[in-house]
């Protein structure tokens, strides 16, 4: 049955578990994705690196021209003072600056012009110039000597050639620091994972201006292409091709996994399921596999559900058997009475009209009596406890004396019970009553508290109950006394009520007579 006339969507187990893989493959390309914030340090590494060397170099210069004799008019444009620099003298710091997801990326180097240097810087850039070659071969960084005009003296093959056009140079003339990134013409195809680094495609030009009595007496230029996590995947692709299987195993390790200790046992249930739904008695006995104990004890679970509406369907069908039988019979002596009567044509005298009258008054009746007691075994099996509490002591009061034997407590009068008093009363009337007529003269009860339960006896001395019948007592409609009008389902309705309250009653072996023993909670 279904409750909602729209059944609200749900992903199904096996769509949540691939989507789950799925994110789990990716997740290590999707870390390719992040690569720029490291690459973003690797950038400022590499400026740092060459601030470093750049300083070096810049000292070295330095020293050479004031070597050199030359004077200060020849030198370039005067230094301002900067007050964060002088509060910190003499150390002068420079902090790398760029930053691959801000700053833009300039195109590529302009290319420089020709030129003609100063003789004395010349000379002193030729000097220099060998220790620029061999400091390149180890940094693999690219060093260019300039003079206070911007013209090249020392590094690479543009000698005496002007970068004053270049903007990072520009302003190093001008007495600052400066760093561009700028666009790689690499020289050679780049490696295909490339493709998801954008700190591969880009340089490092850096422009350090040397600082003599106050004024720039050239600029350190350097450049360098930064490491690449990239590239360095792509050499130890090897690695990574081995690192990607053991991610792509472990994967189908984990729905391997998964399938096994949660999907199949699941569907395995559903299927399980149907089966008893359909009313296939075979499916109600354990799954073959589990998978976890979680899932044992859900099966275990639903298996003891389905046995027990199992049996309450069989209790009900077994039920209305006997109420048709019951029922039956009284009917059918009504209906037959009644055809008699009807067919008669006033030939039957009154001696028998009335005869078949009153057997159709005493099937009534066993009708009416036949429902009321249905109503009242309904009632009791659907009955809520209600938390109220009485006492032996307190029933037996309010039941009325019985003409035909003697009830007698033995012991635990006040012993305080778990059951309300209207619903014990029905109980012990009702055992009463079937000991009266079995020809009972006395009944004993008697009730003895042990730990949180309390355990009832009710004892009689009447002709007690054959071996042959002790096991169905309890059935519904199951009586010796049917002539009598007994509809055999008193007992039926003391088990219900008892059950009800937490409470059971079994007919013990008795010297005597019969004896039932009730358990109840303590109130």
């Amino acid at each position: 049955m279904r409750w909602l006339s729209k059944e609200k969507w749900r992903p199904r187990l096996a769509t949540v578990v691939v989507a789950i893989l799925i994110v789990v493959m990716a997740l290590p390309l999707v870390g390719l994705f992040f690569f720029r914030l490291y690459e973003n340090q690797l950038i400022r590494q590499t400026e740092g690196e060459l601030i470093a060397q750049g300083a070096v170099i810049a000292a070295v210069y330095a020293d050479a021209v004031r070597a050199a004799g030359i004077a200060p008019e020849r030198l370039g444009t005067p230094i301002s003072a900067d007050p964060a620099r002088d509060n910190n003298y003499p150390y002068q710091p420079i902090e790398p600056q760029l930053d691959l997801a801000s700053d833009n990326v300039m195109p590529s180097r302009p290319a420089a012009v020709p030129a003609t240097a100063d003789p004395d810087f010349a000379a002193i850039g030729a000097k220099l110039d060998g220790i620029l070659d061999e400091a390149q071969k180890t940094t693999l960084a690219g060093f260019r000597l300039l003079d206070p005009h911007g013209v090249v003296i020392a590094g690479g093959g543009e000698v005496g050639q002007s970068f004053v056009a270049v903007e990072e140079v520009r302003q190093a003339l001008a007495g600052a620091y400066a760093s561009e990134l700028r666009l790689r013409i690499p020289d050679q195809p780049p490696p295909p994972l490339y493709s998801v680094s954008r700190g591969t495609k880009v340089r490092v030009f850096v422009a350090l201006p040397v600082e003599l009595d106050g004024r720039v007496a050239g600029v350190v230029y350097m450049s360098r292409t930064p490491n690449n996590i990239v590239k360095h995947l792509y050499g130890e692709r090897g690695k990574v091709t081995l690192a990607a299987i053991a991610i792509l195993g472990g994967t189908l390790l984990i729905a391997l996994v998964f399938i096994r200790t949660v999907s199949r046992p699941i569907y395995a249930l559903i299927e399980r399921t149907k089966r008893i739904a359909a009313g296939d008695r075979e499916a109600m006995r354990p799954l073959a596999h589990h998978g976890t104990r979680e899932m044992a004890a859900l099966s275990a679970a639903f298996l003891d559900m389905a046995q027990k509406l199992q049996a309450r369907s069989d209790s009900i069908q077994t039920f209305a058997t006997h109420v048709s039988h019951e029922l039956k019979s009284p009917l059918t002596a009504i209906q037959g009475a009644a055809e008699l009567l009807r067919d008669s044509g006033g030939t039957m005298d009154e001696t028998e009209r009335r005869r078949f009258s009153n057997n159709i008054v005493t099937d009534a009746g066993r009708l009416n009596l036949l429902v009321r007691r249905l109503l009242e075994l309904a009632r009791a099996e659907n009955l809520a406890p209600s938390g109220e509490s009485t006492t032996i002591g307190a029933v037996l009061a309010l039941l009325p004396v019985d003409a035909r034997l003697e009830v007698r407590v033995e012991s635990g009068s006040d012993i305080g019970l778990g059951i309300s008093g209207e619903n014990l009363a029905i109980v012990l009337a009702n055992l009463i009553d079937n000991s009266a007529r079995h020809g009972a003269k006395q009944v004993t009860v008697g009730a003895e508290k042990a730990g949180e339960r309390v355990a009832l006896h009710v004892d009689d001395d009447g002709g007690g109950i054959s071996a042959a019948n002790r096991a169905r007592i309890f059935e519904p409609f199951f009586t010796t006394r049917r002539e009598a009008g007994g509809t055999g389902m008193g007992l039926g309705i003391v088990l219900a009520l008892l059950k009800a309250h937490d409470g059971t009653i079994t007919l013990v072996d008795s010297e005597r007579g019969a004896r039932f023993e009730i358990n109840l909670p303590v109130a």
